[in-house]
């Protein structure tokens, strides 16, 4: 085991059958390198954007985006404000059987843009195989997936061309 998974291990916490990862992001010398860990793989691809989900994705692309040097993206889910036109998308269900609407405006992307998706867990890969789906109707390559949790059936993981997890979701143990 990593140094950072033992860290993150110690971190992680689950509150009423909830997993808390904001308490992740609370630690002021632990988050930066939570970062740093999630942009390390992808570092000497050509990453141009990063590109995070609604609503912790935006907090974790954007501190990868920093780390890299690169844009960030937003990816909304619908219903929030998002000037400008857009490119739409509805995820297959989720691990709650839930499907959402995913949005990625227009212009925020094209043609040469490289594009990593960041996101704190990835049960079913719904959100991120639509979110995948939107970048690359701007016209953007997607690069790949980086997590922190992975809990991907190994189908669903391939259909990735690159995924990196900082731990899998069995590591974190059970709910509580």
């Amino acid at each position: 085991m990593s140094p950072m998974q033992r860290d993150l291990l110690d971190r992680f916490r689950w509150v009423d059958g909830h997993a808390d990862i904001w308490r992740l992001f609370a630690d002021g010398a632990f988050f930066p390198r939570l970062a740093a860990a999630l942009a390390d793989p992808f570092r000497s691809i050509g990453v141009t954007h990063v590109a995070g989900i609604e609503a912790r994705g935006f907090l974790l692309g954007g501190v990868v985006a920093v780390e890299l040097a690169a844009g960030f993206v937003a990816i909304r889910k619908e219903g929030g404000l998002f000037p400008g036109g857009l490119c739409s998308r509805a995820t297959p269900p989720d691990y709650r059987g839930r499907t959402r609407r995913l949005l990625l405006q227009r212009h925020a992307l094209g043609a040469g843009d490289r594009v990593l998706l960041v996101d704190d867990w990835s049960e079913t890969g719904a959100q991120a195989l639509t979110a995948r789906a939107l970048v690359e109707a701007a016209g953007a390559t997607f690069l790949g997936l980086s997590v922190i949790v992975d809990e991907l059936p190994a189908a669903v993981r391939s259909r990735f061309p690159a995924f990196s997890a900082l731990v899998p979701a069995a590591a974190l143990g059970p709910s509580g």
